[in-house]
């Protein structure tokens, strides 16, 4: 027991370093609520203030798409020349758009280090998908990806993914004007996968830091079941998405062997498909209501057949799941050729008799290289040859 005259102070978590600029600021974009609180007390906020100015800020900068700290105007003009001495509010810089003839979007961005990104928005009817990315590059080498060629570069920082979301969403008009109110305008972003370049779940902390704050019922405020990450199955952490971002979960799937799997997929080396089902079994968000999605691009030749129909649903079988049916999107290349498409319709037609929905992904941004599988930043190609990547998919 402590001596009567030795004072206990109560345990605090430690919040981890913020990354500062060369300059010495911070960025706030990307920072979670506990570090933004943080980080205007270690700016001179007094601890009294610290929470309401945490909410005022975190508003002005996810509801209302701010990027200025003099237009935060229920902030004393003393409070924002404070603000801006310390912080910047900074998103990736656009370097170029292109869009499709279908009205897909995307966005080359750039981020810290001069290395590139891209993002694609696809409008639809009833809903507009942002596919986001989390690294530079990726370190899982799918041999049908056109990413997949390109070396891992390094993990994107919370504020960089977060980023993504506010570029489009300001080349979108999205933000209320003033004098609006946060849903006086239709919400034209209303999905998000994480489906872009890189493996989400190698970059977990901040692609979890980057949803929650998407999340937030104060800001952007995306519900998480509008919100889906795709990964290709790092088996460890696929329960701690659902703990910890309660989010949808897609698997990029696109075999029924393990020995076409690892060519297509090498992470299947690793944690082979047996091993990988049976954490999807015991996935805790799984449900009628929300069901995993497979996600499977249609391969000529390769992983088409009526047998790999039947096996697939074998599979699955007690998982809630849908299948989604990928026609190959080409590359230049590519070793691959897309299935035709009445070995498509067959191939959907025997999984939808055994109960499960198939719908068949209709290819989106071709022609601008959009498409699922086509991305790669113009500034990290490292161009290889098709022979070369056929030889790595052990083709």
């Amino acid at each position: 027991m402590a001596a009567k005259d030795t004072p206990i102070t109560p345990e605090v978590t430690a919040l981890p370093r913020l990354p500062r600029r060369d300059d010495g600021k911070v960025n706030l974009i990307g920072l979670t609520r506990p570090q933004l609180h943080a980080a205007l007390i270690e700016a001179g906020t007094p601890e009294k203030q610290a929470k309401m100015r945490e909410n005022q800020v975190w508003q002005w900068i996810y509801q209302k798409g701010c990027a200025d700290f003099d237009a935060m105007t229920n902030l004393a003009k003393t409070y924002r020349a404070q603000l801006a001495e310390h912080f910047v509010i900074e998103r990736p810089e656009v370097v170029s758009k292109q869009v499709s003839a279908d009205g897909t979007r995307k966005y080359l961005v750039r981020i810290a280090g001069g290395h590139e990104v891209e993002v694609v928005y696809i409008p639809e009817e009833d809903r507009g998908t942002l596919c986001i990315s989390s690294q530079v590059g990726c370190t899982l080498t799918c041999s049908f990806c056109h990413t997949g060629t390109q070396k891992l570069v390094r993990n994107l920082t919370a504020g960089e993914i977060v980023g993504q979301i506010m570029v489009a969403r300001d080349d979108l008009g999205e933000w209320p004007k003033p004098g609006e109110g946060s849903d006086a305008r239709p919400r034209l972003l209303s999905n998000i996968v994480l489906m872009g370049m890189g493996e989400p779940l190698y970059n977990f902390d901040n692609v979890r830091d980057a949803m929650k704050i998407a999340m937030d019922p104060e800001g952007i405020s995306l519900s998480r079941r509008r919100i889906t990450l795709s990964t290709s199955g790092v088996v460890p952490e696929i329960a701690r998405t659902a703990e910890e971002i309660g989010c949808q979960l897609a698997i990029s799937f696109h075999a029924t062997t393990d020995e076409i799997r690892d060519k297509l997929v090498p992470i299947n080396k690793r944690w082979p498909i047996a091993e990988l089902l049976d954490a999807l079994r015991a996935y805790p968000k799984a449900s009628n209501s929300e069901r995993i999605t497979f996600e499977y691009v249609m391969l000529k030749g390769v992983n088409d057949s009526d047998e790999d129909a039947r096996r697939l649903v074998k599979l699955i079988r007690g998982i809630p799941a849908k299948i989604n049916l990928i026609p190959f999107n080409e590359w230049p290349g590519s070793p691959y050729e897309r299935s035709d498409w009445e070995r498509i319709e067959s191939f959907a037609n025997i999984i939808y008799k055994a109960g499960y929905a198939s719908p068949i992904r209709t290819p989106r941004g071709e022609d601008i290289m959009a498409a699922c599988g086509q991305l790669k930043s113009a500034t990290e190609r490292a161009r290889k040859s098709k022979a070369q990547i056929a030889a790595e998919a052990g083709l």
